[in-house]
């Protein structure tokens, strides 16, 4: 077991009583009604929003994959990061404005007003699914691989610390108490993060490196470029990235519960924008304090590393960090899963209240519905730290998880996309576009698994599975599903029943929104000159 000072434990141990203690604290003011629980009232401002936003996307998952990422690869992966800053233009312009006019609760919600009730089941399975598994799963595995490394505690053991932190207030607060923790953990994941970037630049110079050529040089030039980067190493294209992402990106921050509740919490269309747009600036950060440390512990500890690339961000918090600040990168850490937990628990027992439970019974009491609400966190909970340990070899993280959400996403992002932007597409194409597309998705991905596990190889390229990386894949399976879409639209005669209000025109944005939003895409277009 690896040492750690007891005033390092005792950051550690005053860090975890005051997320729970602020958590708490803000649960009484929140008010006793379902709206409350679920939604804040509907009184989250932008600086809350954007933080809350920034802290639950932010997850262990970034801080080990990035840097993991940034080790083996180099800043290509910042892409995943700076391409977020454009989906979130995306969700403040076209998807903000129509999800507050319809005044839904949840996202299912939404595809029953504009499509039917099948495709709001099915929405509904798919949300769980991937809170379940992959928001709440891979945040415990990735928080614990890196308490195993540094304090040698079992995995299991790590899940269900953080687990019981999490959970408390969580459950007892509702969505009030995560924005709120989510903001004081978004301030400690930035100065941790920063810090130890710090630490790794200043002690560059120790191991002959004292400036940015040389340090080209010694991580190899191609590790720093965005763009321009060697296609061959890395086995995508830019455009894989570009597209690939893009349809990830819509569903992510567009289309997925965990992610946008905080925006239909907001107290006006307006801070639910500014909400969106704060958070595309935060978007800016982690490339710099996340992936470039990785980058730098490639020019710093590539020996102690060598294939152990999970161990990146371990090492450098035990090499750099002295005594005191190593408590400040651990409360980072647990930030970063603690506010990606407590997300995706929250969006959990929204759905089941709403999608499940309030379909059942229109009439529940709000007593019931937070009874509910309370009952589907802590069941999660269980079953959540229950498969996390399990993760083990399913390869690298960031990546995994990337590749799971892909087999549903494209779907998802046809039916709502092609829902907003026309009013021809069917209830039936939801439904078989949701169904199909994911369905078809999913065999790739196990056949691909298959292959890969038992080294078979295909006949074009001789390379194992079907031989074109998940991002291609990714937008390909969007194109797949926007043709299921269009040609069961084309051939279904059945009437449809959209309301009158939901393509109304949405109200201009603001003069503050619409410069904030400008001054966004300029500066992410003179980071990529920088990157080139």
């Amino acid at each position: 077991m690896t040492s750690i000072s007891t005033i390092d434990l005792c950051i550690i141990i005053l860090y975890i009583i005051l997320i729970i203690f602020v958590g708490l604290w803000y649960s009484r003011k929140k008010k006793n009604t379902s709206q409350g629980y679920f939604l804040a009232g509907k009184s989250l401002t932008w600086a809350v929003i954007g933080a809350s936003l920034f802290a639950s996307n932010i997850s262990t998952v970034h801080l080990v994959g990035l840097a993991e990422s940034g080790f083996k690869d180099g800043i290509v992966w910042g892409n995943f990061e700076w391409f977020s800053a454009f989906e979130l233009i995306i969700l403040a312009f076209i998807f903000v404005p129509f999800y507050l006019r319809t005044k839904i609760t949840t996202l299912p919600e939404f595809l029953e007003k504009r499509y039917d009730s099948r495709s709001r089941v099915l929405l509904a399975v798919f949300s769980i699914l991937a809170a379940l598994f992959m928001h709440i799963g891979v945040s415990f595995y990735a928080g614990a691989v890196v308490f195993e490394k540094m304090f040698g505690l079992n995995i299991f053991i790590s899940i269900i610390i953080i687990a019981l932190a999490t959970g408390i207030y969580t459950v007892i607060g509702g969505l009030v108490s995560v924005v709120v923790t989510e903001t004081v953990q978004t301030v400690i994941l930035i100065i941790g993060s920063l810090t130890i970037t710090l630490l790794a630049i200043y002690k560059l110079p120790e191991v002959g490196i004292h400036s940015y050529e040389a340090l080209k040089e010694a991580v190899d030039p191609d590790r720093l470029k965005a763009v321009s980067f060697d296609e061959t190493k890395k086995g995508f294209t830019f455009l894989d990235i570009l597209f690939g992402h893009l349809v990830l990106g819509i569903w992510y921050w567009c289309t997925d519960q965990t992610i946008v509740q905080r925006v239909l919490g907001a107290r006006s269309e307006k801070q639910a924008k500014l909400g969106a747009l704060f958070a595309g600036f935060l978007k800016i950060l982690p490339v710099f304090i996340m992936v470039i440390p990785g980058i730098l512990a490639f020019a710093l500890f590539k020996d102690d590393i060598g294939t152990s690339t999970k161990s990146v961000l371990p090492i450098m918090i035990l090499k750099l960090m002295p005594v005191g600040l190593k408590g400040l990168m651990v409360a980072a850490l647990l930030a970063a899963v603690m506010s990606s937990v407590a997300a995706a628990l929250n969006s959990c027992s929204t759905l089941i209240v709403y999608d499940v439970f309030n379909k059942l019974n229109p009439n529940l009491s709000d007593a019931n519905k937070i009874r509910i609400g309370k009952i589907t966190s802590i069941t999660v909970l269980l079953l959540a730290v229950a498969w996390s340990p399990f993760l083990g070899d399913l390869g690298a993280i960031f990546e995994l998880i990337n590749q799971m959400f892909s087999i549903f996403a494209p779907s998802i992002v046809a039916v709502f996309l092609w829902g907003i932007l026309s009013k021809k597409g069917t209830a039936s194409a939801s439904f078989w576009t949701l169904l199909g597309g994911s369905f078809f998705a999913a065999i790739v991905f196990l056949v691909e698994k298959y292959a890969t596990i038992n080294g078979i190889k295909n006949f074009v390229s001789s390379q194992e599975g079907l031989g074109i990386n998940w991002l291609r894949q990714t937008y390909v399976y969007f194109i797949i599903s926007s043709i299921i879409y269009v040609l069961v639209s084309y051939f279904d005669t059945s009437k449809q029943h959209i309301p009158d209000t939901f393509y109304l025109k949405a109200k201009a944005s603001s003069k503050t929104v619409n410069m904030l939003s400008i001054t966004l895409v300029a500066v992410m277009l003179i980071i990529y000159c920088v990157f080139y």
